[in-house]
């Protein structure tokens, strides 16, 4: 009877081993999973940062008061107002 508690014993003992490694095997895999999902969305957050840093250049120049003016006067001819030609209405 005690032989037989044995192989029970050690039979339960080689389980919790064989899932315990199987555990580390899943956790490992997961580690390397996730690891790799960080790297793309690291590079994904650089190549976002490059491109925001792009739209903020290209805003600054489009927004120039001077850059507006001169689209002013050729798409729209518009132009300053001469002092004679202002009328004051009181």
């Amino acid at each position: 009877m005690s032989g037989h508690r044995q192989v029970i014993g050690v039979l339960v003992l080689f389980a919790l081993v064989a899932a315990s490694g199987l555990g580390v095997v899943y956790a490992k895999y997961s580690s390397r999973v996730l690891f790799v999902e960080q790297e793309r969305l690291r590079k994904e957050r650089d190549n976002l940062e490059i491109e925001r840093g792009r739209l903020q250049l290209e805003q600054s120049t489009w927004a120039s008061p001077a850059r507006i003016e001169e689209e002013a006067r050729q798409r729209l001819n518009m132009r300053m107002v001469k002092a004679e030609e202002i009328i004051v209405i009181e």
